[in-house]
């Protein structure tokens, strides 16, 4: 049985843009909201990005040079709507799947007035060699790593 992990909390802006004719986050934008809490929690890929806010865990941004992490699957079930404000919404992160060559993340997305849960959401990843294409394992240091942070599936 999986234990209740530690969950990471992640506070990302809602842009302007981001909205709908409805005054909501439009859904497409909320894969921009789940992958910003991603970084956040576990850092860019390396090579990308300046100097920055080191993330909770170093996960994508500790791996060998050439490696990428690529989304395989996203799974998100919008529960309410998450209304624009100026205020970034709240997001709890995890673990909810680790696997021989990929993981999955899961996201809890609430209103940041309201705490109401207006999605929830995983994504699966998988490690690529860039060069070759070669899906990569993930390394037992990397594992180690995640073990804190490994918990129940949202869905």
């Amino acid at each position: 049985m999986i234990e209740t992990p530690q969950v990471i909390q992640c506070s990302v802006g809602m842009r302007w843009g981001d909205m709908d004719a409805y005054g909501h986050v439009n859904n497409v934008e909320i894969l921009r909201i789940l992958e910003e809490a991603r970084i956040h929690a576990f850092g860019p890929p390396g090579g990308t990005g300046g100097p920055g806010r080191e993330p909770v865990v170093a996960l994508f941004n500790n791996v060998p040079a050439g490696t990428q992490a690529l989304v395989a699957e996203h799974r998100v079930k919008y529960l309410s709507p998450l209304t624009y404000r100026n205020i970034p919404a709240d997001i709890a992160v995890w673990i909810s799947a680790l696997k021989g060559a990929s993981l999955t993340i899961a996201y809890v997305i609430r209103d940041p007035v309201t705490g109401q849960t207006c999605a929830k959401a995983e994504t699966t990843l998988a490690f690529v060699d860039g060069g070759t294409g070669r899906l990569l394992r993930i390394a037992p240091e990397q594992k180690d790593l995640m073990l804190p942070y490994l918990g129940a599936s949202v869905f």
